[in-house]
């Protein structure tokens, strides 16, 4: 299948206001979402929304049908890296599982991606629920604001705070503001700061924060954004949840970020830039 186009933010979120809805994010008890995708998440093989969660072992039969040896396998549940093969992977009843092929780049993992965007706020991992917290630089600030609030449109119950280096292994974070004032306050953005090889996020800001350069697989940079520019990205360090970036170059960045936390615009990104309310996808081709 060809790549899929860019989108504008703009008519994307038109369109689902008009169509009097959000975009579908339920799945039953009994149900997951499947998504089979090739080159991080550049083309489409399978998206199946409502699939009967199968027994153990069924996911590897149905990745069997997809499954090219020479590539890189990347399997993420609710977007969080698993932890287990396919085989013995154990699947949760609203789960959204995503299998991407891709040749190997420069981050030795991917520990966690934001297109199975609304999770994992919504199910959580291994079956269960998380806390979530949304830490703002200025919790005054529109940007931190809607990101709260479409998380509680979602049904997600989320505290807010200022940002600090938590301590809080079980909680989900989403962190918001722009980079230059949230480098070096979470290991998280430490992580971000070193590069695909250190957080799996196939881009990185500048010294002082005022430049997004967008990196491809190889590690080189593709494409470089500045003001305005925008970044969702998440990564995840050794036992704990994933830590998520609404982030950008200057305040307007980020509030194009914060636009474009929507599943119709995040789906199937590993991380996703936003210039000119353009999305840009991380990594670029």
């Amino acid at each position: 299948m060809a790549p899929r186009p860019a989108r504008t933010l703009v008519l994307v979120l038109v369109v689902a206001a008009l169509a009097g809805c959000g975009p579908s994010r339920s799945t039953g008890s009994d149900e997951m979402a499947l998504t089979v995708t090739r080159d991080y998440g550049r083309t489409d093989f399978i998206a199946l929304r409502h699939e009967r969660v199968p027994p153990p072992g069924g996911l590897a039969r149905i990745f069997q049908r997809y499954a090219n040896t020479r590539d890189t396998q990347s399997l993420f549940v609710n977007g969080i890296l698993a932890a287990q093969p396919a085989p013995q992977l154990e699947v949760h009843g609203g789960d959204r599982i995503w299998l991407d092929q891709h040749d190997a780049g420069v981050a030795a993992q991917v520990p966690a991606v934001v297109g199975s965007f609304p999770e994992p706020f919504l199910h959580g991992s291994d079956g269960k629920r998380l806390p979530v917290r949304v830490e703002c630089d200025n919790p005054r600030a529109g940007a931190c604001a809607a990101v709260a609030d479409k998380l509680v449109k979602l049904g997600v119950v989320a505290g807010r705070s200022i940002v600090s280096r938590s301590a809080a292994d079980e909680t989900v974070r989403i962190l918001v503001g722009p980079w230059k004032r949230l480098r070096g306050r979470d290991l998280a953005s430490d992580s971000i700061d070193g590069g695909p090889r250190s957080s799996g996020v196939y881009a990185r800001f500048d010294a002082t924060g005022d430049r997004l350069a967008v990196l491809n697989p190889s590690g080189r940079v593709v494409r470089t954004l500045g003001a305005g520019a925008g970044l969702i990205a998440a990564t995840r360090e050794k036992d704990r949840q994933p830590v998520w970036f609404v982030t950008g170059t200057d305040d307007a960045g980020v509030a194009s970020a914060a636009r474009a936390l929507d599943e119709s615009v995040l789906g199937d990104h590993f991380a996703l830039a936003i210039s000119d309310d353009l999305p840009v996808a991380v990594p670029q081709p």
